[in-house]
């Protein structure tokens, strides 16, 4: 985007398009009210009050007229001219006072597709151009109504998978991420400040002991560690993880598939080889799980059974590209010599092996999952154990997620206070030391947005959608 465009007045549909009661049309920039001003009935805005009328294809006040005409009792003859499109409501909102920091027009319209469609073409002929992938909120980062954590929580928000996702990412974009960050940059600063007093007034302000130094850095590593260390529940649970579900033909692979999904989702049957191909299914667990039902694994040849052969295939490869896996065997058989073989495949990943049709037998062993895939008993606490097993902590007591390019500055800050504090310990020059302490402030301002370059502007805003 070049310098011109980012002064545009911009438009787009705000809402998904479908069929629905309401569809919303979102005008940002100088010439907002000037454009709803063509096309509307009633455009005499004030701060918090929304306008009821009519959006209309000409001039609204010839429809106005040509309106009354048609409901007086005189005859007239008149050349319609103007053609209504949709009765609405208008938000208007007062720059500085809106989402962008613009001047914005909010239509609310019926949810109509053509409906839409209409309006927003309307408002590009009038002046307004289409807006690019989250150009809206892009704006409202540039115009300081929300720093670039708080930007990116709203695209967690649009994008969450899971009810647990959405609730966290709602912390992040009420600045809990933000005061954070700024809580540990203003600590860095405070040493940088002494650091420098000290370097450019050596007559007036003594250089800061090392003992301090080394101090501040350990507390400074201590809280970006602490940051850090939910980094893995953040990924889980915005990316979510893939689990397969693998085991020896007849074991109940596809009754716990089901089981899991509270739907019959699967075909189960008595005969061995049902499933041939590989059956992927969506989960909430207050994280997404990938549920991947694979073909029973068992020594088949091609030319016995190509499409099983084929499947088996499949099985090996989900098995060997899953975050977890779950091993299931038949308990009233015991484990046998391909339940063994199948086992060694799976030993060194992360795994839960799992005891089915625990309905018909007395005995059990503590280190296993017991549960029957037919009457639901040990299905719930699967569940739990599943998400134990791939969060570090419950998604409720997160104080904030964190993405990939966050974590990445996060690093880069603790690396420089690794060096920093490794310097101090050997009492190098303390201008030398400043060094290390300054690229860990850049790194922390990469991610509020202090610092940022064009291109890594471009690459998060492209990830929204557009009217966002």
């Amino acid at each position: 985007m070049n310098i011109l465009q980012e002064f545009d007045t911009i438009a787009a549909i705000a809402t998904p398009l479908g069929m629905g009661g309401v569809g919303i049309i979102r005008i940002s920039g100088d010439k907002a009210f000037e454009i709803i001003e063509k096309i509307f009935t009633n455009s005499k805005f004030e701060p918090r009050k929304f306008n009821h009328g009519w959006i209309i294809d000409g001039d609204p006040k010839i429809w106005q007229k040509q309106k009354e005409q048609l409901n007086s009792d005189t005859q007239t003859e008149s050349k319609t001219t103007c053609i209504a499109i949709d009765e609405v409501i208008v938000l208007p909102f007062f720059a500085p006072n809106s989402y962008t920091g613009e001047n914005v027009v909010e239509i609310q319209c019926h949810g109509g597709i053509n409906v839409v469609k209409n309006i927003l073409n309307l408002v590009l002929a009038n002046g307004a151009r289409m807006a690019e992938k989250g150009e809206f909120t892009k704006r409202a980062f540039l115009n300081k109504r929300l720093d670039l954590s708080q930007a990116e929580a709203i695209a967690d928000i649009i994008h969450s998978k899971t009810s647990d996702f959405a609730k966290v990412s709602v912390k992040n974009l009420s600045g809990v991420l933000k005061e954070k960050i700024n809580e540990i940059r203003n600590e860095i600063f405070e040493v940088l400040s002494r650091i420098t007093a000290g370097i450019d007034f050596p007559e007036d302000v003594a250089e800061p002991e090392y003992s301090y130094l080394i101090e501040k850095f350990e507390s400074i590593i201590t809280q970006i560690n602490s940051v850090l260390a939910n980094a893995n529940t953040s990924n889980v649970l915005r990316q979510g993880i893939s689990v397969a579900i693998v085991g020896k033909p007849n074991v109940g692979k596809s009754s716990l598939f089901n089981a899991l999904l509270s739907l019959d989702r699967a075909i189960v049957t008595d005969i061995a080889g049902t499933t041939r191909d590989v059956l992927k299914e969506t989960l909430d667990l207050g994280i997404p799980v990938t549920l991947v039902d694979t073909a029973g694994i068992r020594g088949i040849s091609e030319e016995e059974n190509k499409v099983e052969a084929i499947g088996i295939e499949y099985s090996k490869q989900s098995l060997a590209e899953a975050d977890l896996v779950l091993f299931v065997y038949d308990s009233t058989q015991g484990i046998q010599e391909e339940d063994e073989k199948i086992y060694d495949l799976v030993k060194d990943k992360n795994h839960i092996v799992i005891a089915n049709k625990c309905d018909l037998v007395a005995e059990r062993e503590s280190e296993k999952v017991y549960l029957s895939a037919l009457t639901g008993e040990g299905v719930q606490e699967l569940k739990q154990t599943l998400t134990k097993k791939v969060c570090d902590i419950e998604p409720d007591d997160l104080e904030f997620v964190t993405n990939k390019r966050q974590q990445t500055c996060l690093s880069r800050a603790k690396a420089s206070i690794d060096q920093a504090l490794l310097a101090a310990n050997i009492q190098e020059l303390q201008d030398l030391i400043s060094i290390d302490v300054k690229s860990a402030i850049l790194a922390l301002d990469e991610i509020t947005g202090e610092l940022i370059t064009d291109d890594i502007l471009d690459n998060i805003f492209d990830h929204f959608c557009i009217g966002k």
